[in-house]
C-alpha cells in the first residue's frame, strides 16, 4: 500500500514536472547581442501563444496572431530579465540596461519563432534567415526577423521586426520588400 502511494506520488510528480518543464531560451540585448540572458516559458504559457496562433484561419491571420504571440513572449522575457525597459528605437532607453538595438531583436526574435516552428506552432509560415536593409546613407543597416509563406504558390516573405515597439508590445510585421525600402514605424 505504501509502495502504491510512493508510485502515484512520482508519476503524478513526473506529470507536473512535464507540465511546467517548458522551454528555454537565450534573449539578447546590452546592443550587438553584447548580453544574453536565459529565460523561461512554462508549457502553460505556450500552451496560450499555440491556443492564439490556432485561432488564426490564413496566413493573414497567423501574421496578426503572431504578432501578438511576440509580444507576449518578450513580456514573459521582461519579467525574467532586463528587457523589460527596452524601447523601440535605439534612442528612447540609452543607457538603460536591457536596451536592444536591431540585432539584438533580429536574433532573439528568430530565436522565438523558430522556438514556435519547431512546436509546429506556425502552420502557414516557415521561418527564413535574418534579413538587413540600408535605407540611405546617413542611418546604419538595420535588421529583422523574416518568415516566408508555405504552399505551392509564390513564396511571400514578411519582416517581423520588434526593434519599432517597446517590450511586450506586438511586433511590427510587414512584407519584406517594403520593409528594405524603409517601411515601419518612426522610431
Amino acid at each position: 500500500m505504501i509502495r502504491d502511494a510512493i508510485v502515484v506520488f512520482c508519476l503524478a510528480m513526473a506529470a507536473a514536472g512535464a507540465a511546467v518543464a517548458g522551454e528555454r531560451l537565450l534573449v539578447c540585448h546590452g546592443y550587438g547581442c553584447q548580453a544574453q540572458d536565459e529565460v523561461r516559458y512554462s508549457e502553460g504559457q505556450l500552451g496560450e501563444i499555440r491556443r492564439l496562433l490556432f485561432a488564426a484561419d490564413d496566413a493573414g491571420g497567423e501574421r496578426e496572431h503572431l504578432a501578438v504571440a511576440l509580444g507576449t513572449l518578450y513580456g514573459w522575457a521582461g519579467q525574467q530579465s532586463d528587457i523589460r525597459n527596452d524601447k523601440g528605437g535605439n534612442f528612447a532607453d540609452e543607457g538603460v540596461p536591457g536596451r536592444m538595438d536591431c540585432i539584438d531583436h533580429s536574433t532573439t526574435t528568430t530565436r522565438l519563432l523558430q522556438l514556435l516552428e519547431a512546436r509546429g506552432y506556425l502552420r502557414w509560415h516557415r521561418v527564413g534567415e535574418p534579413a538587413m536593409r540600408t535605407v540611405a546613407l546617413v542611418f546604419a543597416p538595420h535588421r529583422s526577423a523574416v518568415i516566408e509563406t508555405l504552399g505551392d504558390g509564390e513564396v511571400q516573405a514578411f519582416a517581423v521586426d520588434s526593434w519599432f515597439v517597446d517590450n511586450g508590445e506586438p511586433a511590427v510585421i510587414l512584407p519584406l520588400a517594403d520593409w528594405k525600402k524603409g517601411a515601419g514605424p518612426d522610431v
